[in-house]
């Protein structure tokens, strides 16, 4: 009502205005009419007469009477409105200062209360605001600072605030809230639309309602925190759950149901299934300490699987809460590294170099078999993990650190390897003579790994590679013989001075590293050497699997002879080699030809002797008869010196019979058409036969012989004559160069399916420059004219011997005699068998 009076008295002075401006109007238009028109048509109009009438004077008088009309209407609707005006004005008046004081009380209403009121009555208008709150509550007094929500509520009330009263303004939806304070009180705030504005009241809390709304933002905030806790929980791939006080589940997350097998989370808790068996359930009860908290690692079946959890549980006068942590997968990571730091211990026990490791407290953690046996330190003072600067105060002590004038100053150094991010590389030289690399790699957790590698022999060895380097620079440069060595990329990498002697090679061009192709087109003048130089080339660059060594001759334009070769080296290069062979390859030639010309004459030597050895076996045969004829009383009687002449012609050409029959038993051999007749002998009698035969000859000599032929000796499958004539030959032999009166031991073994013949004489011997020659024909060793010889007999006993597959070994020494030991098998492999020596 009060604002419908306020309405009222405005549209009432509004109509009155108007009437007012239409009534000047028509004044002033009447008056500008009148002015206008008058002054030509008054006197006409005035003074008019019935003939005089026309029509312009008509329309004009009636105009004229119309708004005269019209303004005497406008007065009387003018006064009349001037009199209701006047009426609803007083009206109004008297309602205002109604209105005045109700307003008036209403404020001091507001302002007496304990609150504030916020009006916001149109868009972009500013808010109205009444009422005081205490400062204890939190709440600003200044306008500014009081629509600054922000600077005095707590970030979420505030921003709550915010949006309930962006819905009040959008959708004119109502709230109600309490609401807390930067300093902690509580304020509630209510809004409402009424009469198209927006209201806004903010009440302080005191006494129980304080408390209550501490209780209610207590428990909200509980339950925020409940749910979050619940939330994160079900997240967790850990079984967690939630028991009252009777011990019954009343939560339980999706981990636990997975475990348990059941549908879901609420499924488990509504049919109360338990994670934990009883006997887990037993030991949680009686391991729990005083504060009610157990935790502990226990097997448990999850999912259908035995699984390690560590299981912890606090329980309290309302219930219980545990989580459990499989630990399946720790627990076997955890057995891995064990088992690595195991095995990578083993491993560095068996390196050559010392390792050890310090924790981030300086302290031993580790070292391996090499680190003991470096520094040769107590077993039991490594064990108990000394501190490295302790270590190195120990080392020092020993006297096995190198000598420093500023031991500590030295030892600070070395201990800032803890502080570095980077390796430090040291070297220590010893006491001892003794080189170490330490190096100190610090680990990024913490504490530093020594590593101390002991380079006493590797610096030897580069000294040692470096002087034999420059001894070999200096022996390939004082070579004869060319070298050069291409690299894998066929370029020329290093050669020795010869090299470009021989080829006529400048030193400028060596030194520019020329390819293997240029230095062909250096070298190669004539086809022949482009030939070999380009197989030499071939071998350098060629891309073969197998690469091999090759070696070959040249010929060059100029008639020197080259012998070339090509190695490969490891490194994927090939070294070449030229020797200037030309005088050894005239020799060669000489020494061939003349070779050539001896073969000739041997073959024709043999051709003559034995052309000559037929030739003269049969005249000597005749004489042999001849003269046995003469020594048979048969045909007459001789005299002593006839008969003594006739012994000296037999005996003088059974042994030139004897030489021919070796020789023809020679060129048998030579010719490759000796057969052995194999039988089996008996060897004991074998002997005695060769024996029987020179039993002339061993007592002219005086010569006592001596057999050693066992009983039991047995058989052999052999020639038996030639057999007995090796045997009658190595007799024959040792009976001449025995001294007279001495004695010759011939015996005889079996060993090892092989019988062995041994003879031996203690004779003059053979020197040492002959023993290699003696079984080569024609070669004796005369000693008086006693021991002249054709030089065969031993030659014949070596090849009828190789001829059976046996062998012959001769061992003598000057003055004091010889020993011949020929090995036969007792069953030669093949009864054809022939020696081609």
């Amino acid at each position: 009502m009060p604002a419908i009076g306020l309405n009222g008295a405005r549209n009432g002075a509004a109509w009155r205005e108007r009437i007012r401006a239409t009534v000047k109007l028509a004044s002033v238009s009447l008056a500008a009419l009148m002015s206008s028109w008058l002054p030509a048509q008054a006197a006409e109009l005035l003074n008019f007469t019935p003939d005089v009438i026309n029509p312009d004077n008509m329309v004009w008088l009636g105009a004229l009477g119309g708004v005269c009309a019209f303004a005497v209407t406008a007065a009387v609707a003018l006064i009349r409105q001037q009199r209701q005006s006047s009426r609803v004005a007083n009206r109004f008046s008297n309602e205002n200062g109604d209105l005045k004081l109700k307003v008036d009380r209403f404020e001091t209403m507001l302002n007496t209360d304990d609150q504030r009121v916020i009006v916001w009555t149109g868009n972009g208008a500013v808010p109205q605001i009444w009422g005081i709150l205490p400062e204890a509550s939190g709440v600003p007094r200044a306008p500014d600072q009081l629509l600054a929500f922000g600077t005095w509520l707590s970030t979420k009330c505030s921003a709550d605030l915010e949006r309930s009263l962006d819905k009040l303004f959008n959708t004119g939806e109502a709230f109600s809230a309490t609401l807390k304070t930067n300093i902690g009180s509580y304020v509630e705030a209510a809004g409402r639309t009424t009469g198209g504005a927006v209201v806004l009241r903010l009440r302080d809390l005191t006494g129980e309602r304080q408390m209550q709304a501490e209780l209610a933002a207590r428990n909200a905030r509980i339950s925020g925190e409940l749910h979050m806790l619940h939330s994160l929980l079900n997240a967790m791939p850990a079984p967690a759950w939630q028991r009252d006080a009777e011990g019954t589940i009343i939560w339980a997350n999706k981990a636990y149901a997975h475990a348990v097998d059941a549908a879901d989370a609420a499924s488990a808790v509504h049919e109360d299934v338990a994670f934990l068996d009883a006997a887990a359930r037993t030991a949680m009860r009686r391991e729990r300490d005083d504060d009610g908290c157990f935790h502990s690692r226990m097997p448990i079946v999850a999912a259908g699987e035995r699984r390690v959890f560590e299981v912890t549980d606090v329980s309290s006068n309302i219930g219980s809460a545990g989580v459990a942590v499989d630990g399946s997968e720790l627990e076997r990571v955890r057995k891995e590294l064990d088992r690595a730091e195991e095995f990578h211990g083993r491993t560095l026990d068996q390196l050559q170099t010392a390792v050890a490791i310090f924790s981030g407290e300086r302290k031993l953690q580790f070292h391996n078999a090499a680190f003991r046996l470096l520094w040769d330190l107590d077993p039991a003072f490594l064990e108990s993990g000394p501190e490295d600067g302790a270590l190195l105060d120990a080392l020092r002590a020993a006297r096995k650190l190198p000598e420093q004038v500023d031991y500590r100053g030295w030892r600070k150094k070395m201990l800032e390897g803890y502080q570095s991010l980077e390796a430090r590389e040291s070297w220590w030289h010893l006491p001892d003579g003794r080189t170490l690399r330490v190096i100190a790699n610090p680990h990024p957790q913490g504490g530093v790994t020594y590593i101390y590698e002991n380079v006493t022999e590797q610096l030897d060895l580069e000294s040692r590679y470096n002087a034999l380097a420059r001894v070999q620079g200096e022996t390939l440069d004082n070579l004869s013989e060319a070298v050069a060595v291409f690299g894998s990329d066929g370029r020329l990498r290093l050669w020795n001075p010869a090299f470009g002697r021989i080829w006529g090679l400048r030193e400028d061009q060596l030194e520019c590293v020329p390819h293997v192709n240029d230095v062909v087109d250096a070298c190669a003048l004539v086809e022949d050497e482009r030939e070999a130089w380009e197989q030499l080339a071939g071998s350098v660059t060629g891309l073969v699997d197998n690469r091999m060594q090759a070696a070959s001759r040249m010929e060059r334009h100029d008639g020197a002879v080259l012998d070339y070769a090509t190695v490969p080296l490891p490194d994927g290069g090939t070294l070449v080699t030229f020797v200037d062979v030309t005088d050894s390859v005239n020799v060669e030639r000489a020494l061939v030809e003349k070779n050539e010309a001896l073969e000739q004459a041997d073959q024709l030597k043999n051709a003559f002797v034995q052309h000559v050895s037929y030739e003269l076996r049969s005249p000597l045969t005749n004489i042999i008869g001849f003269a046995q004829l003469l020594s048979n009383p048969k045909f007459g009687e001789l005299s002593i010196k006839q008969g003594e002449y006739a012994d000296y012609i037999m005996s003088s050409s059974s042994a030139l019979l004897a030489i021919i029959n070796d020789i023809l038993d020679l060129a048998t051999l030579d010719a490759g058409i000796m057969e052995l007749d194999l039988s089996e002998v008996d060897v004991a009698a074998t002997v005695e036969a060769a024996v029987e035969g020179l039993k002339d000859r061993l007592a002219e000599a005086r010569i006592v012989l001596r057999t050693d032929v066992p009983e039991n000796i047995g058989t052999m499958f052999a020639d038996e004559k030639r057999l007995r004539q090796v045997l009658f030959n190595l007799i024959s032999n040792a009976v001449r160069y025995s001294e007279e009166q001495g004695t010759v031991d011939v015996s005889c073994s079996r060993e090892d399916n092989q019988v062995v013949f041994v003879v031996q004489d203690y004779g003059c011997g053979i020197p040492t420059e002959v023993v290699t020659q003696v079984f080569n024909r024609f070669v004796g060793h005369d000693s008086g004219a006693r021991r002249q010889g054709a030089g065969l007999g031993l030659s014949i006993v070596k090849s009828f011997v190789e001829l059976h597959g046996g062998n012959v070994d001769i061992v003598s020494a000057e003055g004091k005699g010889t020993t011949v030991t020929c090995t036969f098998p007792a069953t030669p492999k093949a009864s054809g068998q022939v020696a081609a020596e």
